[in-house]
C-alpha cells in the first residue's frame, strides 16, 4: 500500500510540473473524490471497542424489509445504489444491505427477529419514502444480531 501511495505521489508531482499546478492543489482534488462507505455495524463495533464493551455478532433466522429487487442488467446495480443513498439521506435509522445474488440486485433493511417488527418498520419506510411503496415488503432472511 505504501508503494502505491508513493507511486501516486510521483505521478502527481510529474503532472504538477507539466501542468503548472501545485502538488497540494492536485492532492486537494484527489481528496474531493474519495468516498468512504461504511456499514453502520462497523461504527457500532468501533464505539463498543472504545467503551470496553465486548459483544459478539451472530447470524440467526429473522426478517428484513426488502425495498428493491431487479435482474435488469442495464440498470439494476445503479438503481440499488441510488436507493441506498436515498435511504441514507432519509431519517430512517436502519442497517442497509445491498446484495447481489445473480442475477438479482436487492436492497434490504434492518435486522428483525419477528415478522411483526418487520411489518411495523415496512410501514415506517412507506410513510417516509412513499416512492418505494410498490416494492417494499418483509422477507425471511438471516439477520445479524449482537449477543
Amino acid at each position: 500500500m505504501k508503494k502505491f501511495f508513493t507511486a501516486i505521489s510521483l505521478i502527481c508531482a510529474a503532472t504538477a510540473v507539466f501542468a503548472g499546478d501545485s502538488i497540494p492543489r492536485i492532492i486537494e482534488h484527489m481528496q474531493e473524490r474519495v468516498t468512504i462507505v461504511q456499514d453502520s455495524a462497523i461504527t457500532r463495533l468501533m464505539l463498543d471497542k472504545q467503551n470496553g464493551v465486548e459483544r459478539k455478532q451472530v447470524e440467526v433466522q429473522g426478517f428484513r424489509v426488502q425495498v428493491f429487487s431487479s435482474n435488469n442488467q442495464q440498470n439494476a446495480k445503479t438503481e440499488a445504489f441510488r436507493i441506498q443513498k436515498l435511504i441514507e439521506n432519509s431519517n430512517l435509522e436502519t442497517e442497509i444491505y445491498v446484495q447481489y445474488n445473480p442475477p438479482f440486485w436487492k436492497v434490504r433493511l434492518g435486522n428483525f427477529r419477528t415478522l411483526e417488527e418487520a411489518q411495523l418498520f415496512k410501514e415506517e419506510v412507506v410513510r417516509t419514502l412513499p416512492e418505494l411503496q410498490g416494492d417494499t415488503y418483509p422477507v425471511r432472511d438471516k439477520i445479524t444480531v449482537m449477543e
